[in-house]
């Protein structure tokens, strides 16, 4: 019998592995090397090719080689990595009649809720952590003084900056532009808007209108009970911003809240009772309390005197702009904020307030009450697009599909002179060629 053949190797010869040039180290954050086929895999496939395999076995106990023995060779390709895409879509506007998405949808909140009670099983129930048993998260007691004043520097920049760089307002809906002249674009829904076709009827505004003043309840005791009905009119109302702030750690004088120094003792599914504090020494300085800024009045207010001036107030202002919603995202991941579904209500707690005062949609069905769920960044601070200037400096409605669009806040530091932040970009439409006329814009597939 004749005994089998029983190659050492494969006829062919591996391709070598593909290799880094000089350059590609510092490039290493963003482009990786990635080989088409790995070692093992050509090498299986370079044994089929010869016949190696199970299934090419011959008569006779030879091996029978396909007529094309082409080894395939090994390709090495680069793939460049971006977290910020080209080019992105608008933010959705949500119709008065549709009801604000979840965060995180409700079938991943009941999987989440299974594996928690599925993991806590057998186990003794430990007591639950800072600010749930009242007391403050220590570490987020800075952040809170940080995000307060970055605020404050936010709204004084903004008065002076919109002193140079003009931003209108339509007198009949609540739709902004920054430039010298508003935009063609017929997107009026407001008063007589049928009888001027969508047009806007630009005007001067100010600075609540690029930068939305959310107003939530204040709460002397944010483990307190729920505002009825009845009190809605005597709780004061503060922006939801501050509240948020307060409840994290910031002190106010004229927005006193209670301060917990020892957890809560808990009696029952939903009642607790405060721990006996007697013995405990006198309250010491706070050590993370720092500087509070002031709002500075409108008669106040002195416009930048250079070019550089404003350009430097307006990377400022970018920077204030970054810090402030940077800060209240870290402080919404431990503080609960609550936005309603139907409605811009916000309400700074675990659980929203009983006020019926929600005239959204089929709000009769609801008896007024609102719908509440988890807020996102944009229910706090709403960035409030608007349309991105070109370079030519001037909009065309023929050429609406071609513009990009931005933050207002955002706009307005551009014009200014502050260079554009990467993660903008996408909604601007940078890279975006304009046409120069109606004609060039139908030949675009």
């Amino acid at each position: 019998m004749a005994a089998a053949m029983r190659p050492s190797s494969s006829p062919y010869p591996l391709p070598p592995p593909p290799t880094c040039s000089s350059r590609l180290p510092q490039l290493r954050c963003f482009v990786g090397l990635r080989c088409s086929a790995p070692r093992v895999q050509v090498r299986r496939q370079l044994d089929a090719v010869a016949g190696i395999g199970s299934g090419a076995r011959g008569c006779g106990g030879r091996f029978r080689a396909p007529a094309s023995s082409a080894s395939q060779p090994c390709y090495s390709s680069i793939v460049i990595r971006n977290d910020n895409s080209q080019n992105a879509d608008f933010p959705r506007n949500y119709s008065k009649r549709e009801k604000k998405p979840f965060p995180i949808p409700v079938l991943e909140l009941r999987r989440r809720a299974r594996q928690r009670m599925k993991e806590a099983e057998g186990k003794p129930r430990g007591p639950p952590p800072p600010p749930k048993n009242g007391l403050l998260v220590q570490r987020l007691i800075p952040e809170a003084y940080r995000v307060y004043n970055a605020r404050i520097s936010l709204i004084n920049n903004l008065k002076r900056l919109m002193k140079v760089v003009p931003v209108k307002g339509c007198k009949y809906c609540g739709e902004i532009h920054v430039g010298s002249v508003g935009h063609p674009f017929r997107t009026c829904r407001g008063m007589s808007s049928d009888k001027r076709k969508g047009e806007h009827d630009w005007g001067s505004t100010f600075v609540e209108a690029v930068f939305l003043p959310v107003e939530a309840y204040h709460l002397e005791d944010r483990l307190g009970p729920r505002i009825p009905h009845d009190q809605r009119f005597e709780v004061p109302r503060i922006p939801a911003l501050v509240e948020l702030c307060i409840q994290a750690g910031l002190d106010l004088p004229e927005y006193p809240t209670k301060r917990r120094r020892k957890p809560i003792v808990k009696i029952g599914r939903k009642e607790f009772v405060d721990a006996n504090e007697d013995d405990l020494p006198d309250p010491e300085p706070d050590k993370f309390k720092e500087p509070i800024l002031e709002e500075v009045s409108d008669d106040e207010i002195t416009p930048p005197s250079s070019p550089e001036e404003t350009a430097a107030l307006a990377e400022e202002t970018l920077k204030m702009w970054e810090t402030l919603r940077n800060g209240a995202l870290r402080l919404m991941k431990r503080y609960s904020v609550r936005v309603c579904g139907y409605c811009p209500e916000v309400h700074i707690g675990a659980s929203g307030h009983k006020a019926r005062n929600c005239g959204a949609f089929k709000h009769q069905q609801r008896n007024g009450q609102h719908g509440w769920q988890a807020a996102v960044l944009d229910d706090l601070i709403p960035p409030r697009y608007v349309w991105h200037m070109p370079e030519s400096g001037e909009l065309q409605k023929e050429l609406k599909i071609f513009y990009g669009q931005a933050p207002a806040v955002v706009e307005i530091c551009i014009q200014g002179g502050a260079q554009v932040p990467e993660k903008y970009k996408a909604t601007m439409r940078l890279d975006i060629g304009i046409p120069s006329s109606l004609k060039e814009a139908e030949m675009v597939v």
